[in-house]
């Protein structure tokens, strides 16, 4: 394995970001490869299916350490995973003169993606958010809320505030698709059957309208339940540049 160069003042710690892609040489593996497979492993089977010797089965004729040459590490392969995953969010050139819509797109567009790869928002907290499109994303962010008068460490934190809403809901999607394939609860028919035998068990502990609802389940779906909860974030942001 090629010898792998430590940052200056960071030792023991080696950033994918920090290093060079390998050069082809005589294999036609690169690192684009790996990523686009390890990103397919894990939106299949989740984010505990992705493990090295996974992904070079994926490839095909590979071993596990063959895969360390372009990536470093399984840490370094998470990184370049969600960046990529980060790089599907579309962001304007520059804000536009609707700040609230500005930071609801990208929101928006955060949940989808991280919709599509569930293994995103359960990975993203054990890692740093170094890679370049993730930091561009958060830049303009950034742009947006200082654009309307929030101070550097305010627009951070406001910033913050909005992915983990995106992360969260998300996260709490992936671990409740896990349960779901557990208990056989894959189709929203299931689901809504099993909420419906669950009444007694309301009815039991004295749950008046709790068992009424799971009787006839109602109200708004988790898409709407999330764009709910951003307007909320963004009424309290809006109140808090305003006061």
């Amino acid at each position: 394995m090629d010898e792998v160069r430590q940052p200056a003042g960071e030792p023991g710690v080696s950033l994918i970001w920090t290093q060079p892609a390998p050069r082809r040489r005589h294999s036609p593996l690169d690192r684009e490869d790996i990523v686009r497979a390890a990103m397919a492993v894990a939106d299949e089977g989740g984010a505990e299916a992705l493990t090295m010797s996974a992904v070079a089965r994926r490839l095909g004729p590979y071993t596990p350490m063959s895969l360390y040459r372009h990536v470093l590490s399984k840490d370094g392969l998470v990184d370049l995973m969600l960046d990529a995953a980060t790089a599907e969010i579309v962001l304007p050139p520059v804000p536009g003169p609707d700040w609230r819509a500005d930071l609801r797109a990208v929101v928006m567009e955060t949940w989808e993606m991280a919709k599509r790869h569930l293994w995103y928002a359960q990975l993203a907290p054990t890692r740093p958010p170094l890679g370049p499109h993730t930091m561009r994303r958060t830049e303009f962010q950034l742009r947006v809320l200082e654009g309307q008068g929030a101070t550097l460490g305010q627009a951070v934190a406001y910033a913050a505030v909005l992915d983990r809403h995106a992360l969260g809901s998300a996260q709490q999607v992936a671990e409740e698709h896990a349960m779901r394939r557990r208990l056989g609860l894959d189709t929203p028919q299931r689901l809504t059957e099993a909420v419906t035998a669950a009444q007694g068990l309301a009815e039991q502990a004295g749950c008046e309208l709790l068992a009424r609802w799971m009787s006839a389940p109602s109200g708004p779906d988790m898409d709407e339940q999330f764009e709910i909860s951003l307007t909320f974030l963004l009424d309290g942001i809006e109140a808090r540049l305003n006061p």
